[in-house]
C-alpha cells in the first residue's frame, strides 16, 4: 500500500524520525535508541515513512539501514509553504496595528 506524504508526517515521531535521517543514515535499532517507545513501535513508524517514500531501507547482513528521500518530502514543502506566505502577511497586519495602538497610547 503506498501511504501519502502527509500520513508520513503527521505524527510526531516519524517527523523526528526524518529528521534523525536528515542527517546521516541509520538502522533500526540505531533509530530505536532514540524513543522511549518499543522497537516494534519504532519498526511500524519506520514502515509507514517507507511505505510514504520517504525513506528506503536497504539490507545490510543482519541490519536494515534506513536512509531518507528528501525530495518526497517537496509536496508537503510546497503545501506548508502557501499557508506560511498567509500567516507571515498575518502578523505583519498584526504587527502593524500594535504598532499604531502602542503610537496612539504615547500620544
Amino acid at each position: 500500500m503506498r501511504r501519502d506524504i502527509f500520513q508520513a508526517i503527521a505524527d510526531p515521531v516519524r517527523r523526528e524520525i526524518i529528521d534523525k535521517l536528515s542527517d546521516s543514515s541509520l538502522s533500526i535499532n540505531q533509530i530505536a535508541k532514540s524513543f522511549d517507545i518499543s522497537r516494534p513501535a519504532v519498526s511500524k513508524h519506520v514502515k509507514i515513512l517507507e511505505e510514504s517514500g520517504v525513506i528506503t531501507i536497504e539490507q545490510l547482513g543482519r541490519e536494515r539501514i534506513c536512509s531518507i528521500n528528501p525530495k518526497e518530502l517537496v509536496p508537503a514543502f510546497l503545501w506548508v509553504k502557501q499557508y506560511h506566505r498567509l500567516w507571515e502577511e498575518r502578523i505583519d497586519s498584526f504587527e502593524d496595528y500594535l504598532n499604531t495602538i502602542t503610537k496612539n497610547k504615547t500620544k
